[in-house]
């Protein structure tokens, strides 16, 4: 029996699918221009991106000492990293700058150091001089508002760190209080400034010796008041009441310990 009319059957076949085939394909071309048209010229969708605010601290700056639940009467955080353009800086421009006091320049310059390692005070500045308040805060200086943010900040960087120490690397009297205060378990810890390690050394002491009166390093804050020298220092320690200036601050002592409940 011959073969050749089932191959001419199946040739014939596979002639009529590829018209077929061009016809799906061509279909499917089509279908795509009409939706891609009805997408970009009839509903015109909004490319807009939403900006995505960053967690902050306490203080209003981005995490650098990990991540803090905020608390529901915090006022709107605010980070150094990240911030809404305000339709109020050319109003703004024209008021005069917040003028800082030294308790409250002390906090600021405080909690700049604080919020990230590499916040370094300028080389530029004179530190026999007050400093300029837009350097060290994160805020319009000169909005409405510029004294309210000042007060707040105040207030968080002394609850965030009631006891701060300026010290120096290889130096005993530093060694000394680190020691104290080490032995006190403090919640929260203690904050500790190695300052002739920093690079803004230079300008950072001497800006430290006009805020607080203080000689020389190592400088403690309890509260954000300068203790003394280090003889005062030993002599509170000694008769109990560093311990009570600390925990006056709101720091706990043995915090860890009765975290735990021990």
């Amino acid at each position: 029996m011959s073969t050749f009319p089932v191959t001419s059957l199946l040739h014939s076949l596979q002639y009529q699918r590829k018209p077929l085939n061009h016809r799906a394909t061509s279909l499917a071309l089509i279908s795509l221009i009409v939706v891609s048209f009805y997408i970009f010229f009839v509903a015109k969708p909004s490319l807009d991106l939403t900006p995505i605010a960053l967690r902050t601290d306490a203080l209003g700056h981005a995490g650098s000492h990990g991540s803090f639940p905020q608390d529901k009467g915090d006022s709107p955080p605010s980070s150094r990293l990240f911030r809404l353009p305000s339709n109020d800086h050319v109003t703004n421009a024209n008021r005069p700058q917040i003028k800082l006091d030294e308790s409250q320049e002390l906090a600021a310059v405080a909690a700049f150091l604080a919020a990230l390692p590499q916040n370094m005070i300028p080389r530029s500045i004179d530190p026999s001089k007050p400093i300029d308040p837009q350097l060290v805060l994160d805020f319009d200086t000169r909005s409405p508002r510029a004294a309210e943010e000042v007060n707040q900040i105040v207030q968080h960087v002394w609850s965030r760190y009631p006891v701060m120490m300026f010290t120096k690397a290889r130096n005993a009297h530093s060694r000394e209080i680190r020691r104290i205060i080490s032995t006190m378990d403090l919640q929260p810890p203690a904050v500790a400034f190695e300052v002739d390690q920093r690079e803004d050394a230079d300008v950072l002491v001497p800006l430290l010796h006009r805020l607080t009166s203080s000689a020389d390093l190592p400088l403690m804050l309890i509260g954000g008041k300068p203790v003394g020298s280090i003889d005062v220092i030993r002599e509170l320690n000694d008769s109990g009441e560093l311990q009570k200036l600390i925990t006056k601050a709101g720091a706990v002592i043995d915090g860890s310990k009765k975290k735990k409940g021990y």
